[in-house]
């Protein structure tokens, strides 16, 4: 019999977790079973379980995935030289993704697992963690802007990134509910309310948003 290689293991791997996302989006968590999900992908049950043990694991592994394509863009963002174009490339990417047809399915399974992670320790732990990484690089970011005179020392770092992902995760949540959002208005909102926390060379507040910046 030959062997499978990485690539084909991977992509199986993939083909599960693709066919989970769209049954959890359409069905939930608990109404999904692990021979819907096997109907879904074309494997076989035995198949399924070489790579997910239980279906909290396939929980687990997209919250995982999530959290390495959330890692490519705070490493994008972390790239930037200039620390408001690395914050402005975070909120536009992340903004994009609200309005992204192909990420349906993601937000809503999104929003089903902030539910789950309240009765289950593996999910949560996966999910806060994902989370708080991405604070973490706002942070960071805010950090590098205070030390370069651009935005103003009275800030408190951890506490705006955590809005910033309150706000991102209450837009989420609208998203999944079947809102429609007009994102440039959300945009400029956002950028009213980050104003009057950038300043100039000269320590006025600064003129322009992140989004603005980076233009």
């Amino acid at each position: 019999m030959p062997k499978i290689t990485d690539t084909q293991r991977e992509t199986r791997r993939q083909q599960i977790l693709d066919a989970a996302l769209r049954c959890f989006s359409r069905d939930g968590f608990h109404s999904t079973t692990t021979a819907d999900i096997v109907r879904e992908s074309g494997v076989s049950q035995g198949t399924l379980y070489l790579y997910f043990a239980t279906k909290d694991d396939i929980i687990v592994a997209l919250a995982d995935d999530r959290r390495h394509g959330e890692a490519l863009l705070n490493a994008l963002a972390e790239a930037e030289q200039d620390p408001l174009d690395g914050l402005g490339l975070l909120l536009e990417l992340y903004g994009r993704s609200l309005d992204d047809p192909g990420r349906v399915d993601l937000r809503r399974v999104s929003v089903q697992g902030w539910a789950e992670a309240l009765r289950n320790p593996a999910i949560q732990a996966s999910i806060v963690g994902n989370t708080r990484a991405v604070q973490a690089q706002v942070a960071r970011l805010i950090e590098r802007g205070q030390q370069a005179g651009r935005i103003r020392a009275d800030v408190d770092p951890a506490a705006l990134a955590r809005t910033l992902a309150a706000v991102f995760q209450g837009l989420t949540l609208q998203t999944a509910l079947g809102e429609r959002l007009d994102l440039p208005a959300v945009g400029q909102v956002m950028g009213e309310m980050l104003r009057g926390l950038f300043v100039g060379a000269a320590g006025e507040p600064q003129a322009q948003t992140p989004e603005e910046h980076g233009r």
